[in-house]
């Protein structure tokens, strides 16, 4: 971008740019089913879901600003990306600024989540320090995540599993066979954010040496793998139904399934820059399904 363009964008505006605020609801939706869980079973806690919902955010935004810095750093964000802008490739934040803004997004989710160690004991705490070393892993380090195929590993286990979960244990001490099985979806549907951004950067990644899954096996691959992402995220609907004698009110997320089969339609026939939109809708999507399943398991 030029530097006149660049001018005519606030450092405020910047910094939102760099936080990626389309990837949020996959920092939220977790945070909203553990908590519905944890409603149901009568162990709602209100400051410890507030303090999980910003930490979430937090660690959500810092691997983003890592991302964009290693990014940058490693080559990847080539002029040529078909993908939104990027803040460091753009001009708009130097390197150190985002050096600084990382340490500072971190170190805040890290004192927060003090609170939660207090209450929760030394498990919250390996979680925490997890949480925060993976977000930094998925891009930085000698063996970054995200460009050696473990990208997707990384999101369905800490955006569902360790989100999830995590966010009921911080309410309720324990878990149990419902929370995981909750999990399942929100960690699919997520997950499926970086399947397509993956898909529609398969060419520019594979020149930078971004070894993506994508990258490592192909475009027929990669549809498949969203569209059985999508299929398992509403097969566990049935599963806990009948696994947990829950009420019909669990089917509440099928409200969402024209949204999934336009999104389906779109990666089976979209290429290139045209996957920006199915991209943005797959994380409504995401938080769609995770709003109407918490209030599912809520009713």
């Amino acid at each position: 971008m030029s530097s006149g363009i660049a001018k005519d964008i606030t450092k405020v505006e910047s910094w939102i740019l760099a936080s990626r605020p389309k990837t949020l609801p996959a920092a939220i939706a977790p945070v909203l089913v553990g908590t519905a869980v944890a409603i149901k079973d009568g162990k709602f806690n209100l400051i410890a879901f507030l303090i999980a919902l910003v930490c979430s955010v937090l660690i959500q935004v810092g691997t983003n600003f890592v991302n964009d810095l290693y990014d940058f750093l490693a080559g990847s964000d080539r002029e040529d990306r078909l993908g939104p802008r990027r803040a460091l490739a753009a001009g708009l934040i130097s390197v150190k600024e985002m050096k600084w803004a990382i340490f500072f997004t971190f170190i805040t989710t890290f004192l927060l989540g003090m609170y939660l160690v207090f209450t929760g004991g030394i498990i919250v705490l390996l979680i925490g320090i997890l949480s925060i070393f993976a977000g930094i892993a998925y891009t930085a380090g000698p063996y970054p995540l995200a460009y050696n195929g473990l990208g997707d590993i990384f999101v369905f286990l800490f955006f569902g599993f360790v989100g999830t979960v995590g966010t009921y244990f911080v309410q309720a001490y324990h878990v149990n066979a419902f929370i995981f099985l909750a999990s399942i979806p929100v960690g699919a549907l997520i997950t499926n954010i970086l399947v397509v951004n993956n898909y529609r950067d398969i060419d520019s990644d594979k020149i930078s040496g971004k070894n993506t899954l994508a990258v490592k096996f192909g475009r027929k691959f990669t549809r498949i793998q969203y569209l059985l992402f999508m299929i398992l995220s509403y097969a566990i609907l049935p599963v806990v139904y009948f696994s947990f004698n829950l009420s019909l009110f669990i089917f509440i997320p099928l409200l969402s399934l024209p949204l999934s089969f336009k999104l389906i339609r779109m990666i089976f026939t979209f290429t290139g820059a045209e996957l920006n939109n199915t991209l943005a809708l797959t994380a409504k999507l995401s938080a769609i399904y995770g709003l109407l399943f918490a209030l599912g398991i809520l009713l």
